[in-house]
């Protein structure tokens, strides 16, 4: 009798510990290998065409398998007026999917961002990026390519 009652325990924990392995990734740090983050770095040489600038950027973000979009970027030397998530391959410009919240020269996902089940499928594969917009560069001055 005292050995099933151990059994059941030892079940028990290891579904706990099971559960808990689960939910350490979303609550490690966006910058810590392992975490799940996409990390994203802006030049305004990724940029198409090529931007010529002393600014960049840098940021993560987090996609989860239901296409919940959370995470930021933030730029050094780039007087942005607006940021976004955009679909698109290297090299082509493509739509905005995510448009992102000004604050300061942080640009944050707003509450509740999601890609649709084809904008996923093309975030998986490596086509969307990340840009800064300018007044001087209207299209975009600094970008950069999300690789999951």
């Amino acid at each position: 009798m005292m050995k099933i009652s151990i059994k059941k325990l030892l079940a028990v924990l290891a579904t706990a510990a099971l559960a808990a392995c689960a939910n350490v990734q979303n609550m490690m740090p966006d910058w810590m290998p392992g975490s799940g983050a996409t990390q994203v770095k802006l030049s305004g040489a990724n940029e198409v065409p090529p931007v010529t600038t002393s600014g960049s950027g840098s940021g993560n973000f987090r996609v989860g398998p239901d296409g919940a979009v959370s995470g930021s970027v933030t730029t050094t030397g780039v007087p942005g007026t607006a940021a976004h998530i955009h679909q698109g391959a290297k090299g082509q410009n493509g739509p905005v999917i995510v448009p992102l919240t000004k604050n300061g020269d942080t640009y944050i996902t707003p509450t509740g961002a999601k890609f649709t089940a084809a904008q996923l499928k093309e975030f998986k594969a490596g086509n969307t990026y990340v840009n800064v917009h300018t007044s001087q560069h209207k299209g975009g001055e600094v970008r950069g390519q999300l690789e999951p």
